[in-house]
């Protein structure tokens, strides 16, 4: 039985999220006397592949392709369902960020599998594996056993570890046949923020909401974070209001994130940016309403004028940090 981890990758580096899939399929592999593949998918990829051994994959298979240098979720889900049917996978991995939820689907669909999505959790119980995901905007969980003979899996960023393991070194380079019409979809230009990072990658992310009464003022928001060497993100209040890109949104209807550090200044805690944050280890909130939904999940809550706060922390933590 193998165990198949699309690990994707960005301008060639690969992301933290697949060594956090790999080593959770290396964990699982453990338990079922299974072996765990990793794949890498797009063009000048197979000598960064090699790092992926350190993360437990037992073989490493590269679809190293000069077509497949711009993204097509068309495409990258015809070389994943392709890969599991040669390899004979049982269990399919991908990291649920915006390119694995866009392609978990596709190669559900063509392997007559079922899709657990968004997991948070994964657990075997008498051989078989179960997951929990969030639902109802992440008021609830749910326990999802898949019945179909192949099943795949996304993972939420930033809530498995990725732990070195020892694992296979060499890397295959495997060809997929791809024609035009595998292309139905492809991506044209990427436009990538500089100077700060992902929020979904960011191991600390500080975000604003209304409080923060106008665009002008979000300066706080981008001092501290750069203080900390954190991300910004924000509610959908403030980016429905255009004072913020949507890339930056965390909740519901943006990103989800799952930091070590989340700080929210200024935000109220709708459920549905809750249900976007609530997985960071470490939560604290800044906010004059001492009723504010935020301070329920809160682990340190301060409640105050953001104006008179967050200008103090971020001489304080520019004091410890020399940033």
């Amino acid at each position: 039985m193998n165990i198949l981890v699309f690990a994707e990758q960005r301008n060639n580096t690969l992301k933290k999220s697949s060594f956090e899939a790999l080593t959770t399929a290396k964990g699982i592999a453990q338990q079922l006397g299974a072996h765990t593949v990793a794949l890498v998918v797009g063009s000048g990829v197979q000598e960064r592949a090699q790092q992926l051994g350190t993360y437990g994959a037992d073989r490493i298979i590269a679809v190293d392709d000069p077509e497949l240098a711009r993204h097509s979720s068309t495409a990258y889900a015809k070389v994943i369902a392709e890969i599991a049917t040669r390899e004979g996978a049982a269990l399919v991995f991908l990291a649920a960020t915006q390119m694995g939820k866009d392609i978990a689907p596709r190669v559900a669909a063509k392997l007559s599998a079922g899709l657990a999505s968004d997991c948070i959790e994964l657990t075997l119980e008498n051989g078989e594996l179960i997951a929990t995901r969030p639902i109802y905007a992440g008021k609830a969980l749910a326990d999802i056993k898949v019945n179909t003979p192949v099943k795949v899996y996304t993972l939420r960023p930033n809530v498995f570890p990725a732990t070195p393991a020892p694992g296979g070194t060499s890397v295959e380079k495997v060809t997929i046949p791809l024609t035009t019409a595998d292309f139905a979809s492809i991506v044209k230009e990427v436009k990538i923020s500089t100077g700060r990072p992902d929020v979904t990658e960011a191991d600390v992310v500080v975000s604003g909401g209304r409080g923060l009464k106008g665009p002008e003022n979000f300066r706080l928001i981008e001092d501290l974070a750069d203080a900390l060497g954190a991300a910004v993100g924000a509610s959908r209040a403030v980016v429905d209001a255009g004072w913020r890109p949507h890339d930056e949104q965390v909740g519901q209807t943006g990103k989800t994130v799952a930091p070590t550090l989340y700080i929210a200044c200024g935000i109220s805690g709708a459920v549905q940016h809750l249900a976007g944050m609530s997985s960071s280890k470490f939560i604290v909130a800044v906010n004059k309403d001492k009723d504010a939904p935020i301070f329920q999940v809160a682990d340190y809550g301060i409640v105050g004028d953001v104006f008179e706060i967050l200008p103090e922390l971020t001489t304080r933590v520019r004091a410890m940090t020399g940033k």
